[in-house]
């Protein structure tokens, strides 16, 4: 399987021209595989360094200063997430194995959106760690780089989907927007990775869209096809993955691909962990944003697939998966799928 890499710089001054064949190309992309590689996303080195060297001094911080900033509660999508702690599977209604990875989350809180009476559970305020002292400054520097991309993205969805190019702002406007820090290392205690073990379990992503960076190690990040096979993904040097969620399914009635997807423990072949990081920006949507059926995307004989769903309802059913360990039992389709597929 080939990832297309897609140059997207330049677009908003492209020809017509130019900017149908951008078009063409996303929609080929993400209806034959789910996922694609962008360059020309305009997001500085220098900012991506800074933010690397953050995530590294803070996963290197002792186990239990790390656990200091965890949430009160697993419904609370911020802080520290240690080891073993999460089954991303689970999102899917699949048991498995504890996931090896760790990670660090934030979000946009309900105080980035003054004047909107949001939810704080569904906006919750960040856990700032107190060292490394620029963590913060270093993480809210991609943020805001990765959700520009974000936002030109759906812009070019909405071209690609033959309808009007602003379509999705009015879904994202006070998006639900989380960044995840994930570092792979075999925790503390543990010798050996278990049979069918998971750095990250099989799933798909919940929201419209992922921006994801990460480093070029395999075994590591792989996707899954429509005959049931998986491949390894590497990105290509200056690149970000880009991948579609469930919501951009929906939308499309399946014509676009959420694709499945997991990640293998980064373990060579003496069995030792290597390093390994990746960093994603999930731009889910707004929580109230009702997801139905594209106009362009049915018709008499393609009647829509889903029922209407708030992003909201949607996010809450994958995350009582994932981080609470409840069978999500609405995602028969990806469960029987994934119970289907090749190891």
């Amino acid at each position: 399987m080939h990832v297309p890499v897609i140059d997207i710089g330049g677009f908003e001054t492209a020809s017509e021209q130019d900017r149908r064949t951008l078009a063409a190309q996303i929609d080929r992309a993400a209806s034959e595989i789910g996922f694609m590689q962008i360059t020309g996303h305009g997001i500085p080195a220098a900012v991506r360094d800074r933010m690397t060297a953050a995530i590294d001094a803070f996963f290197a911080l002792p186990a239990d200063e790390k656990m200091r900033w965890r949430p009160i509660s697993p419904k609370i999508n911020r802080g520290y997430s240690g080891p073993l702690t999460e089954r991303l599977s689970y999102s899917l209604g699949v048991t498995s194995a504890a996931d090896l990875f760790e990670a660090f989350n934030i979000g946009a809180p309900a105080s980035a959106y003054p004047g909107l009476d949001l939810d704080p559970m569904h906006y919750p305020e960040n856990l700032w760690p107190d060292h490394p002292a620029d963590f913060r400054s270093a993480i809210e520097a991609w943020f805001a780089e990765a959700g520009q991309v974000a936002r030109r993205m759906t812009r070019l969805f909405a071209l690609a989907l033959s309808v009007p190019e602003d379509y999705f702002t009015a879904f994202e406007d006070h998006s639900l927007d989380v960044l995840r820090m994930n570092h792979y290392a075999m925790p503390a205690g543990v010798s050996r990775v278990e049979v069918d073990q998971m750095g990250m379990g099989a799933h798909t992503d919940y929201g419209i869209v992922t921006v994801l960076w990460a480093d070029p190690v395999t075994p590591g990040l792989q996707i899954l096809d429509a005959q049931g096979q998986w491949h390894d993904v590497v990105p290509v040097p200056g690149a970000l993955l880009i991948n579609l969620g469930d919501m951009m399914s929906r939308w499309s009635n399946d014509r676009w691909i959420s694709t499945m997807h997991r990640v293998l423990p980064p373990v060579d072949a003496n069995g030792q962990v290597k390093r390994r990081r990746s960093v994603a920006y999930f731009h889910d949507g707004n929580s109230d944003g009702m997801v139905t059926c594209l106009p362009s995307c049915t018709d008499a004989e393609h009647p829509p697939l889903y029922p209407p769903v708030t992003i909201a309802e949607h996010l809450a059913a994958k995350l009582a998966g994932s981080r609470g360990l409840e069978l999500n039992v609405q995602a028969e389709r990806d469960a029987a799928r994934l119970k289907s597929t090749a190891a």
